[in-house]
C-alpha cells in the first residue's frame, strides 16, 4: 500500500456485497497503517504495517480467537473494530440489530456512536482500566447515562442488577476500585462493557493479568453471560490454552497478516501452518501424552519488523520448512480441502503435529525430509 494511502478511506465508498447468511461481522481487506516520522526535522517516514490486509468473518453467537505473538498485530485489529483507530483500508461489514449492514470503516464519526452501543471492549488490564476517583456505580452507570439510556433509581437498579450478573454485591457499588481484587476488577470491567447490551464483545487479553484460579473463573462467567445474553466474542489472546477452552474458531496472526482460519479442535490438533504448530509446540504441556517431538525446537529467530517485512511469506526466515518460492512470492490465505484457511504454499504437502495427537497419527516427519 502506498503511503497515500494513510489518509482514511471516504464514507462515500462504493457499495459492498451483501453479507453472508449468520454473519454478525465480515471484514474485507482491512489494513492499519501508521506513518513513523524521525529525523532532526521529522521528514523521514516509514511506514508500520500493523494490520496489512486482512480478512475474516464473525459469526452471530460464536466466539472467534484472534492469536499471534506480540506486534503481530491482533490488537489493533480490535481498535479498528470499534474504531479507536480509523481503518487506512478495507471494508468492517456490520450486521446491525436492525439486520441493516454498514461498513464502519466507511462512517464518519458522527454516526459511530449507535453502533459504539452494539460493539464494546474489554480490554487487558482491570486496575488501569477503571478510573481510581469514580465509584462502581459511576463506572457502569456512565455509558446508561451518557447514551440517555437511564438516570436516576433506574440507574441505579441497572447497576445493581449488572452487578448481580457478573458476581457482584450490588450493595459494593458506592465503593471505589481499590477496594476490589484483580478479579473482581474485571467483572465490574464486563458489567460496564455490557452495560448497553451489546451484540458483539471484543475481550483483548481480557484474563492475561489474572491469577490461573481467578482465570477460570472469569472465562466460565464469559460463558454464562454469552448464552444467557446470546453474546459474540472476539478473543484476542496469545493464551492459546484459554483460546481452546472459548473458542469455536481461531484465527492465528503473523505480522500483520491472517496466515491460518479454522475450527478451534481441527486447528489445534491439525495445524496447516507451521507457524501455528509452532505457537502449539510452545504451549506448556504437563500431561506427557500431549507432548510431541517438535515441542523440544523452539521457533528460531524474531518476529520479523512490520515496518519492513521480508519479501515473499513473512514467515519465511524462520520457518524450518521454506522453500525457494516462499522467498519471492506471498501466499495467499486460501481454502483448502477441509474447509479451513491457510496461507501456506505447501499446506497440503506437510504433516504437522498438533496437540492431544500422537506422533503416529499425525504422519510426523523431520522437517529435513520434508
Amino acid at each position: 500500500m502506498a503511503e497515500t494511502t494513510l489518509e482514511t478511506r471516504a464514507s462515500g465508498a462504493e457499495a459492498a456485497p451483501p453479507m453472508a447468511e449468520g454473519n454478525l461481522l465480515e471484514v474485507r481487506d482491512l489494513e492499519m497503517h501508521f506513518a513513523e516520522r524521525s529525523g532532526w526535522l521529522r521528514r523521514s517516514r516509514r511506514v508500520v504495517r500493523a494490520v496489512d490486509g486482512i480478512s475474516f468473518d464473525v459469526r452471530a453467537g460464536e466466539t472467534l480467537g484472534l492469536v499471534g505473538e506480540s506486534g503481530c498485530g491482533k490488537t489493533t485489529t480490535g481498535r479498528c473494530l470499534v474504531r479507536t483507530h480509523a481503518p487506512t483500508g478495507g471494508r468492517l461489514m456490520y450486521r446491525g440489530g436492525d439486520g441493516r449492514e454498514v461498513d464502519l470503516a466507511a462512517l464518519p464519526h458522527r454516526d459511530l456512536p449507535d453502533y459504539r452501543r452494539q460493539i464494546r471492549m474489554i480490554f487487558q488490564d482491570p486496575f488501569s482500566s477503571l478510573n481510581p476517583r469514580m465509584t462502581v456505580r459511576d463506572i457502569i452507570g456512565e455509558p446508561l447515562r451518557v447514551n440517555g439510556v437511564a438516570r436516576g433509581a433506574e440507574l441505579d437498579d441497572r447497576v445493581a442488577d449488572l452487578l448481580v450478573r457478573v458476581g457482584l454485591r450490588p450493595q459494593h457499588r458506592s465503593r471505589f476500585p481499590h477496594a476490589f481484587s484483580g478479579g473482581e476488577r474485571q467483572r465490574i470491567v464486563i458489567a460496564r462493557a455490557l452495560s448497553l447490551d451489546p451484540r458483539l464483545v471484543i475481550a483483548d487479553e481480557a484474563v492475561s493479568a489474572l491469577d490461573v484460579s481467578v482465570r477460570a473463573q472469569i472465562l466460565e462467567l464469559m460463558v454464562t453471560l454469552q448464552r444467557e445474553r446470546g453474546l459474540t466474542y472476539l478473543f484476542i489472546s496469545h493464551d492459546l490454552s484459554v483460546v481452546e477452552y472459548l473458542c469455536d474458531r481461531v484465527a492465528v496472526m503473523y505480522v500483520g497478516k491472517v496466515v491460518e482460519l479454522g475450527p478451534t479442535e481441527e486447528l489445534f490438533t491439525r495445524p496447516q501452518h507451521p507457524y501455528t504448530q509452532a505457537l502449539l509446540a510452545a504451549v506448556p504441556q504437563p500431561d506427557p501424552t500431549r507432548r510431541n517431538i517438535l515441542t523440544q525446537r523452539p521457533l528460531e529467530g524474531e518476529v520479523a519488523d512490520p515496518a519492513d517485512p521480508p519479501p515473499g511469506c513473512h514467515f519465511h526466515p524462520r520457518c524450518p520448512f521454506a522453500r525457494d518460492i516462499c522467498r519471492t512470492e506471498e501466499p495467499a490465505l486460501r481454502p483448502t480441502a477441509d474447509g479451513r484457511r491457510v496461507a501456506c504454499h505447501f499446506a497440503e504437502e506437510l504433516s504437522l503435529p498438533g496437540l492431544a495427537v500422537d506422533d503416529d497419527a499425525a504422519g510426523l516427519s523431520d522437517p529435513e525430509d520434508t
